[in-house]
């Protein structure tokens, strides 16, 4: 696991929208084997978004042959809603690149079978392949996607009911008033994050700091869910110094030297 640390969330935006881009560029994709993008919504990825954005709009990258695959949705929100992830995603990132309509995939929390719409969801996803590379955040008590503590790290998309805590730490979004928060959303699972072929976490602040220094530092389990990024072939971790504040300094010093010896040997490094 490569764990990169950044001075504050702007620079750790650039850093993985520009690796981002170097992954589309490198891969050359086409309409028929195009580069498929896992994305994630919440506060964690937009100055990579905006970085992305201003990337397009400059020349340097075209997502015309990319495909996306959203990590989540609520369950009954109107997709036009402020706080629906389709609105988010449409809002901060597709509405300002030059990605088709029918790339985006996001699920559908309005759908009349929703078990039915989690089990296409993955054939859609294998239909392409599998996701080349899957950009996630992590909530504070370390939770990827919906995949609260005590998801099982084997899940797939499925229809996920939310904890209390959830529920509370997202009344902030509809007017502090919870009975307006949706209660159940469809999340991708943990297994379906752990079979792409590339996974990159955002953390940022010092609110994940615990959380980092579990997935860091502690064992893999199932009450931290997005640890079991630990068993990945091809994970990275990209941090701002606020969210490394619980690792030990040992630690720290360990990555940022690995980062400053590879940055002299390989200035352009993407493994």
């Amino acid at each position: 696991m490569r764990i990169v640390i950044k001075k504050d969330p702007k620079e750790v935006g650039q850093w993985v929208a520009e690796y981002v881009i170097r992954k589309i560029k490198k891969a050359n994709p086409t309409k028929e084997k195009p580069f498929v993008l896992g994305l994630p919504t919440g506060s964690s990825p937009l100055t990579a978004y905006q970085e992305l954005i201003r990337r397009h709009k400059s020349g340097d990258i075209s997502f015309k042959n990319v495909v996306t695959f959203n990590m989540d949705e609520y369950v009954g929100l109107p997709e036009d809603h402020p706080e629906s992830y389709h609105y988010f995603m449409y809002e901060n990132l597709f509405n300002h690149i030059d990605i088709p309509q029918e790339n985006i995939h996001i699920l559908n929390g309005n759908a009349k079978d929703l078990e039915k719409e989690c089990k296409e969801y993955e054939k859609r996803i294998e239909k392409f392949g599998g996701v080349d590379l899957f950009l996630g955040g992590i909530g504070p008590d370390g939770h990827i996607a919906f995949n609260e503590p005590g998801s099982s790290l084997s899940s797939r998309t499925r229809l996920k009911t939310l904890s209390y805590d959830t529920i509370l730490a997202n009344s902030r979004f509809f007017d502090n008033d919870i009975s307006k928060v949706p209660t159940t959303a469809l999340t991708v699972g943990v297994g379906t994050v752990m079979d792409a072929r590339e996974v990159l976490i955002i953390i940022t602040g010092y609110g994940k700091a615990r959380a980092l220094r579990q997935v860091v530092e502690g064992g893999i389990s199932h009450m931290w869910t997005v640890s079991m990024i630990q068993m990945h072939q091809k994970a990275i971790m990209v941090c701002d110094d606020p969210a490394t504040m619980e690792l030990q300094v040992e630690t720290v010093r360990y990555f940022k030297d690995i980062e400053e010896i590879a940055a002299k040997r390989i200035p352009k490094r993407d493994e």
